[in-house]
């Protein structure tokens, strides 16, 4: 007898184990999506239309990833949304920038060269509306020696382009809108899903 209630014992155990593992799982699930959520509220929120994770086609045949697209009331702004965690080090004459987090160093390719390719496509798609980009970072990174060009913090966002009243802005929104439009009928779903962590 003792035996096998020794073996229930075991497999008892093993199951609540394995419950309590999913469980786990499933909450940081959950919250990796509502950080996601609010961070996706948080950008779009800052335009009076948007678009998110789309294709946009560069003019030569192909396509570029665009993660937003906001009409704001100083036009189209395009946003390179990137998720890197530690110190950043760039700036818009060099070609790598580094990051520095914990013991570990790597760099990645300077974001202003294809944030630039993206301005450019989307102003060929509708040229009587001002476009411009900022290649922007979530709170994870941090820029000890100064932002680059075109380079902005989340926290920063709301100050760059604060919210402005829809109806107040009717007379410039008619006049963009089928600019807007046609860059919006341009773009189509991206299988992308970013931010991505660089590394």
């Amino acid at each position: 007898m003792e035996p096998r209630l020794d073996i229930y014992w075991i497999a008892g155990g093993i199951a609540g184990l394995l419950v309590l593992g999913g469980m786990v799982l499933l909450y940081r699930w959950y919250r990796q999506r509502r950080q996601r959520t609010a961070l996706i509220a948080a950008i779009a929120g800052r335009g009076f239309e948007h678009r998110h994770n789309v294709l946009i086609p560069d003019g030569q045949g192909g396509n570029l990833h665009v993660d937003f697209l906001l009409l704001t009331v100083r036009g189209v702004v395009v946003i390179d949304l990137r998720d890197i965690a530690g110190n950043i080090f760039g700036g818009e004459q060099m070609t790598q920038w580094t990051v520095m987090h914990h013991a570990r160093r790597y760099t990645f390719a300077n974001p202003q060269t294809s944030l630039y390719d993206r301005i450019a496509a989307v102003r060929a798609l509708a040229d009587d509306i001002p476009v411009e980009g900022r290649v922007l970072f979530t709170r994870r990174g941090r820029f000890p020696k100064g932002l680059p060009k075109y380079t902005l913090l989340l926290e920063s966002l709301a100050a760059e382009y604060p919210p402005a009243d829809r109806q107040a802005m009717s007379t410039l929104l008619e006049r963009w809108l089928p600019a807007w439009q046609r860059i919006c009928a341009a773009a189509h779903p991206s299988p992308l899903d970013r931010p991505r962590p660089a590394v």
